[in-house]
């Protein structure tokens, strides 16, 4: 269980899950459950619609200094998946909750899910 106040872990995807991760956010974008890209990442992080964001761990300096500071200041939790040129953006936001339910249960250890 969290304690309050505590920041959420950044959580990384194994490799051998990236491909059932690319599926759930395509699924994501075809029900417009998700958003792309830094910059409505943000927009939806101060908006309060967002679940959960998935970050490129070989995102920029420049990008990740954007958005990655917001996440954490509104305890949003983060996935490191997988490269910018598979995920398709520095950054994928996840504005569903059952949907960031799945991923969370797919990418994070047994038991941390809620």
């Amino acid at each position: 269980m969290r304690e309050e106040g505590r920041l959420p872990d950044v959580v990384t995807v194994p490799p051998e899950m990236i491909h059932k991760l690319m599926g759930l956010v395509g699924l994501g974008l075809r029900g417009r459950l998700a958003v792309v890209g830094v910059q409505r990442v943000r927009e939806a992080a101060v908006r309060g619609r967002l679940q959960l964001a998935i970050v490129a761990p070989d995102a920029s300096r420049h990008s990740l200094d954007k958005v990655v500071p917001l996440l954490d200041a509104r305890r949003i939790r983060r996935v490191q998946g997988p490269g910018m040129a598979q995920l398709g953006a520095a950054a994928v936001g996840i504005v569903d909750h059952q949907l960031a339910k799945g991923i969370r249960a797919l990418v994070e250890p047994k038991g941390e899910v809620e």
